[in-house]
């Protein structure tokens, strides 16, 4: 028996995605839909790396707010940001106060700046999983934390300097990212993408 529970119209989704309105438009639009680019790759990694510990509506809600505070995620743009950045980061209520990962998100724009262009795109795509070797989980309890393949990514992305990517964050942006479809057998958007 599938845990995929009815959404207010009706339709079959996986359940995390009902807890309010912000997490059934995700869950319908964006979650396991591919994103590819490396600006947009840059984006879900930040923004995995900031919800470590948190839960993923708090980000949400403030990707707006990070957008704004992280010159829309450009690579290019946010390779620049000095230490006056990183002071006015520290003070914006508009984003995840934290440290450490406010400064591994610069950190990892300096090192991103200089890859050739798509080659984030590149790496980390070629950690997708073949879609037909995984099947449809039925259960949340199915769905995996973290594989050999987001385990071999982290370490990957680690080797080339990126920071505050375990194998936890890598999977969760393989899942958010499309590289796999973690939605239940019986939710409405699981072939959609």
């Amino acid at each position: 028996m599938s845990d995929a529970l009815a959404g207010p119209d009706g339709l079959l989704r996986c359940p995390w995605a009902l807890s309010t309105e912000d997490y059934v438009a995700y869950h319908d639009e964006e979650w396991g839909r591919p994103v590819r680019g490396d600006d947009a790759l840059y984006e879900r990694l930040c923004l995995e790396a900031f919800q470590s510990g948190l839960s993923w509506i708090t980000i949400l809600r403030r990707r707006t707010g990070f957008r704004a505070a992280f010159a829309d995620f450009e690579i290019a743009k946010v390779a620049t940001f000095t230490e006056a950045d990183e002071e006015r980061l520290l003070a914006d209520p508009g984003i995840i106060r934290n440290g450490a990962k406010i400064r591994a998100t610069l950190s990892n724009a300096r090192v991103l700046a200089e890859w050739a262009p798509g080659e984030l795109d590149e790496l980390i795509w070629s950690f997708a999983p073949d879609h037909a070797s995984r099947p449809a989980p039925e259960k949340l309890s199915d769905v995996p934390a973290v594989t050999d393949e987001s385990t071999a990514l982290s370490k990957a992305l680690k080797k080339r300097g990126i920071r505050f990517v375990g194998p936890t964050t890598a999977y969760a942006l393989m899942q958010a990212c499309g590289l796999v479809n973690d939605h239940l057998a019986d939710c409405v958007v699981r072939d959609a993408g």
